[in-house]
């Protein structure tokens, strides 16, 4: 009995006896015959490994102690250690890692503690690394914070000492294989059958969006919803600081910005892939997110034969989104006039597409607001549906509905043009879902 007490007497002895196996392991294999392996055949060979050392080491342990240490140990040796847990739990929306022992996680709107550690800073920086280094990024004290995608298209921030404090911090926004559909937003009560009418006319009507919203709102859950409607027979061209798009359509390609070398050499900024891209023969281009320079160039393209071209912008309403491009602009070192900025925009920009979280988690789309021109020095916007929220449930969700201000959008003429045809009585004024 006492065998089976050195794993039961407390997470050390177990974390003890994980890393002796694991370096037998690493001792036995015959690297030059796994070269030959791949994907299951691989792990199946190496886990008949494991099960022989684990029952030469302690023999004893029950069955459910058995699997789970075969488990985390096939987990070091080809994925991502502790983190496979997480990236495999159902529900989590976002990963949050302060240090080796503080790991958090978003499930259903809610921040909770996860009860997933890592031993040490270095066992983490160990993970962070085979997770960059599979994307040709790099984490370093000469380069402590980083971009990177896992191999579902999650993405992560890492920062690492002696920026972060109390040992690498990595945020990872999760991004399954299978991601949401137009169904499952419907049926989360982000929008509603009226929207996503005119959202799909406005795709087929090639009408250039904006999609705004705050950290976490879903812009780019929208963003992939959306460029379902795109014809197949479209060119696309995406452009991302780190690849999270999953468009369906067979003609893609898919452009990611490099940062600079070691040497501070070598960076190919979202400006320099645009510029590009125009060159490229694109019937549309989506830009995973304007936060820069880029931002002036995608709406110039936007003007200039790429209709039907999207992205998103952080901001909180249709009007901060207005606010945040002059600025993007502007801090890009271009000196323009403020009125010449705002005719780019008004003559570039057909509809802002507003998203946000509310309070408890759920995310809505509030605002479908129409961009109609340049007035004096004010662009003119007019919004066609809402979301009002009617208060908080005893769950502590926000909840509310969804309407119709009653205004006809000057883009019909484009849908009549387009053949898209919509029910009379869509813009009436009125609840949606009466």
């Amino acid at each position: 009995m006492a065998a089976t007490n050195v794993v039961n007497t407390g997470q050390l002895d177990f974390e003890d006896l994980k890393r002796l196996i694991h370096g037998k392991l690493v001792d036995k294999l015959d690297l030059s015959r796994l070269g030959d392996l791949e994907g299951e055949t691989l792990r199946r060979e190496i886990r008949m490994v494991v099960e022989h050392l684990c029952d030469t080491e302690n023999p004893l342990l029950n069955r459910s102690e058995r699997e789970r240490l075969i488990e985390e140990i096939l987990d070091e040796t080809f994925g991502f250690g502790p983190l496979e847990l997480l990236l495999k739990e159902e529900g989590v929306a976002d990963i949050m890692i302060n240090g080796p022992k503080n790991v958090f996680v978003e499930k259903n709107g809610r921040i909770q503690r996860s009860s997933v550690t890592f031993r040490d800073n270095d066992h983490l920086l160990q993970i962070l690394d085979r997770i960059i280094s599979k994307v040709g990024r790099r984490i370093d004290e000469t380069s402590p914070m980083c971009d990177a995608r896992l191999p579902d298209g999650s993405r992560l921030n890492a920062i690492i000492p002696p920026l972060a404090l109390d040992g690498p911090s990595l945020t990872i926004r999760k991004f399954g294989s299978n991601p949401l559909t137009l169904e499952d937003l419907l049926n989360f009560g982000a929008f509603t059958p009226e929207i996503i009418m005119v959202l799909e006319g406005a795709i087929r009507a090639r009408l250039n969006m904006i999609i705004s919203g705050g950290t976490g709102s879903g812009k780019t859950t929208l963003l992939n919803t959306l460029s379902s409607f795109i014809p197949d027979d479209q060119r696309i061209v995406t452009i991302e600081d780190a690849a999270e798009l999953q468009l369906q359509q067979d003609h893609v390609l898919r452009l990611e910005t490099r940062p600079p070398n070691i040497e501070g050499k070598g960076q190919v900024s979202a400006t320099d892939l645009v510029k590009n891209a125009l060159r490229m023969r694109p019937d549309r281009i989506i830009i995973g997110e304007c936060r820069g320079a880029e931002t002036l160039d995608m709406l110039q393209a936007m003007n200039t034969g790429h209709e039907g071209s999207l992205t998103t912008i952080h901001a909180n309403t249709p009007r901060d989104a207005v606010s945040r491009l002059e600025t993007m602009i502007a801090m890009g070192g271009i000196e323009l006039p403020m009125k010449a900025i705002r005719h780019q925009f008004a003559s570039a920009v057909d509809l802002i597409i507003q998203v946000n979280r509310l309070q408890g988690g759920p995310r809505k789309v509030t605002h479908i607001t129409e961009v109609l021109n340049l007035e004096q020095d004010t662009v003119i916007m007019q919004d066609i549906f809402l979301f009002v929220q009617d208060g908080i449930d005893e769950n502590g969700r926000a909840y509310g509905h969804f309407e119709s201000t009653g205004v006809r959008p000057a883009f019909m003429e484009r849908f009549d043009a387009a053949a898209v045809q919509l029910p009379a009585n869509l813009f009436a004024q009125r609840i949606l879902g009466q």
